[in-house]
């Protein structure tokens, strides 16, 4: 782990959406997000923290389904996929990856996107611990390193 990893207890599903909203106030343009996480852990859940208090959509549905999710409220558009049901990375494309440089990517199930996961990005990491939740964020690249001093 790097020396700015920042690990944080969540007692429950608020504190889990506080500490989404708390990096949505830390977002830029071209920033990368990617959701660790078992089935259930909680990645939509902070997802929401973070669009709601981003682009003040309160209604934020999990994109299983739908793959990818368009906010275009906040000061940029965030895109919200989950990969859960990609077949192969390559498919990513196809959902509009490549422009999301000019907005915020949240990625759950990031591992599932191969070769197209920025390097830069911030990792987070949820982990179910009894009826709570540890999150991890884990700086990829200067920026966010420099950012969550502090958090």
């Amino acid at each position: 782990m790097h020396e700015m990893t920042v690990i944080l207890e969540c007692p429950d599903e608020t504190s889990l959406r506080d500490v989404g909203a708390r990096v949505a106030r830390l977002l830029q343009a071209g920033d990368v997000i990617a959701l660790h996480g078992e089935l259930g852990a909680g990645k939509t859940t902070f997802s929401r923290g973070i669009i709601s208090d981003y682009s003040g959509t309160t209604d934020v549905p999990s994109p299983t389904y739908t793959l990818v999710q368009l906010y275009d409220s906040g000061p940029f558009p965030i895109w919200h996929f989950d990969l859960y049901r990609l077949k192969s990375p390559d498919e990513v494309v196809e959902l509009g990856w490549d422009e999301t440089q000019d907005g915020i990517a949240l990625i759950e199930w990031p591992e599932r996107a191969g070769d197209h996961l920025p390097e830069w990005r911030l990792d987070v990491t949820i982990e179910i611990l009894g009826e709570g939740r540890r999150v991890t964020l884990e700086p990829r690249g200067e920026g966010w390193q420099t950012r969550l001093h502090g958090f």
